[in-house]
């Protein structure tokens, strides 16, 4: 694949992963945000398309090699990943950080005064993530992978007490794009998980879980956004 201007940001990290690292680079948001083409992201001067075009050819350059190509995998093989990779390891890593969050908060507010309010963002991102998952595991999801069952033996649409799955989907979205922005503004309170200087080992600790849960959740994010919903949402219309 070339990318070019026109195409979503959406398709060409579907097409190659590799590609999300070169727009987190610069930037860009690739997973709540990835219905734009890259000259509609590099409006706002940061960076300029061609900039993001050439180190995106140079990400790409070579064959890729030991890369899962999710957008090749069928919806329930994708749901099962998403939900034993992506949701473990949110399950796994709340409970430490809120933890950590609150006694840095603690313990360094006085000399920090944005560590209360991390750790209250992530208190929400908890709250919201931890319903997020349930309603995408026990609703959602199973009837993605009924709507593909349908389509593979010829059946008709499952019954759906939401009406079409572009509804669910809506709400998940919106819900995406809550914890996300919640996690960048963290991001911007600790200036990007910037280690001050004389932080305890729980601080330091703590920083590094915050990047690693933000990191996780945009790959989270893109697998929903970007190659399960809109194939799911296809493939309903299709049975209909």
């Amino acid at each position: 694949m070339t990318a070019t201007l026109d195409m979503t940001i959406r398709d060409i990290v579907a097409n190659d992963f590799r590609t999300a690292a070169v727009f987190q680079r610069h930037g860009i948001d690739f997973c709540c945000k990835g219905d734009r083409s890259i000259q509609d992201a590099c409006r706002n001067g940061r960076v300029t398309a061609e900039e993001v075009l050439k180190d995106i050819a140079e990400a790409t350059a070579t064959a890729a090699t030991g890369e899962a190509r999710f957008n090749s995998w069928d919806l329930a093989t994708l749901v099962s990943y998403i939900v034993g990779n992506h949701h473990a390891f949110v399950r796994q890593a709340i409970p430490a950080l809120l933890a950590h969050t609150k006694k840095v908060a603690a313990v360094h507010g006085d000399r920090h005064p944005e560590l209360p309010q991390v750790a209250q963002l992530f208190g929400e991102v908890a709250d919201e993530m931890t319903g997020h998952m349930a309603k995408e595991e026990q609703i959602l999801f199973p009837y993605i992978v009924a709507v593909e069952e349908a389509s593979r033996t010829g059946g008709g649409p499952p019954s759906a007490p939401f009406g079409t799955v572009r509804n669910p989907i809506r709400m998940m979205e919106m819900e995406h794009e809550s914890a996300g922005d919640a996690m960048a503004h963290i991001r911007s309170l600790t200036s990007g998980y910037a280690i001050p200087g004389g932080a305890c080992t729980t601080y330091r600790v703590c920083l590094q879980e915050l990047e690693a849960f933000e990191r996780d959740l945009h790959q989270h994010v893109h697998l929903e956004n970007n190659i399960l919903f809109p194939k799911a949402a296809r493939l309903e219309n299709e049975l209909r």
